[in-house]
């Protein structure tokens, strides 16, 4: 999907924590790349029964939404002048509002949990369905998540050769271009499967021949990166073990984890891969799902 210059970045906003957490990184992406901020709310009906749908007609209740929107807005133009900001309150279901959203955003952005659910669960469901189905780049901020204290903010961006893996390439490093970071760029080798023979279970394989593997196919995976990107700084961290639980380790301290919507393995029909839904579910930083 080509983006054009006006694209917005698009932020859904509820009020929670999460929500709150993805306006401020929403805005200061929106300030960053000169582009224009649209801020999201939608207005579900009140189910039968639910205590406020006795006491407040549906009617009031948008009407609160919406001084309190315009409120918002208000407040982030006083603080960003030069930042062309909208927002809108639409009707509907949260998460298929947020995904034909996407369809005209050049980012899509929203917290890990918004208002409804468990709050035991890490991931809820909107930023479930919305990483799902988005039609282009979704950014899900935790709700704790602040910048880190460093002298130099690290993104880290997981590399497997796939075509969204190579997207996620360009993504990382346009952003740590945009914020003067370094970039971490992390291969990760699962742990090999025992081959059974004459039941017995061996382990048929090289360390020495699986790194130089690894760092051909990194190789070829920055092929044109540094040409393209030649201010940014990198690392190469070759690691084994699980795919995801490596990613969310390495981006421990990272301002950004940056991963393909779907790897080299798994089924093809899938919206998002295995390794992709357990970073979401498990990473403490901003994750970027790139498709």
């Amino acid at each position: 999907m080509s983006l054009k210059k006006l694209d917005p970045i698009v932020v859904g906003y509820d009020g929670s924590g999460g929500s709150r957490a993805a306006l401020r990184w929403a805005t200061a992406q929106a300030v960053g790349q000169l582009s224009p901020l649209r801020i999201v709310e939608v207005s579900e009906p009140i189910p039968i029964g639910y205590p406020s749908a006795d006491s407040v007609s549906a009617t009031e209740v948008r009407h609160l939404q919406e001084r309190g929107l315009d409120a918002l807005t208000d407040s982030i133009r006083l603080q960003h002048p030069e930042l062309s900001v909208v927002s809108v309150l639409v009707d509907g279901s949260a998460a298929s509002s947020l995904i034909d959203e996407s369809i005209h955003a050049r980012l899509s952005v929203l917290g890990t949990r918004g208002h409804g659910g468990w709050t035991d669960v890490l991931l809820g469901s909107v930023a479930n369905q919305v990483s799902m189905h988005s039609a282009g780049t979704v950014v899900v901020v935790p709700a704790a998540s602040r910048p880190r204290l460093q002298d130099r903010p690290t993104i880290v961006v997981g590399v497997d050769g796939s075509k969204t893996s190579a997207k996620a390439i360009d993504f990382a490093f346009a952003q740590a271009e945009a914020r003067r970071a370094r970039v971490v760029v992390v291969n990760v080798t699962p742990h090999p499967a025992p081959t059974f023979t004459g039941g017995l279970g061996l382990l048929v394989f090289d360390p020495v021949d699986i790194a130089n593997e690894d760092r051909l196919l990194v190789s070829e995976s920055l092929a044109g990166t540094e040409t393209d990107y030649p201010d940014v700084e990198f690392d190469v961290r070759l690691m084994s073990g699980h795919p995801a639980q490596a990613l969310v380790l390495a981006a421990e301290d990272a301002e950004l984890l940056v991963v393909g919507s779907r790897g080299r393995d798994g089924f093809a029909s899938l919206l998002l891969g295995s390794v992709s839904l357990s970073v979401l579910h498990h990473a403490k930083c901003p994750v970027a799902i790139v498709r």
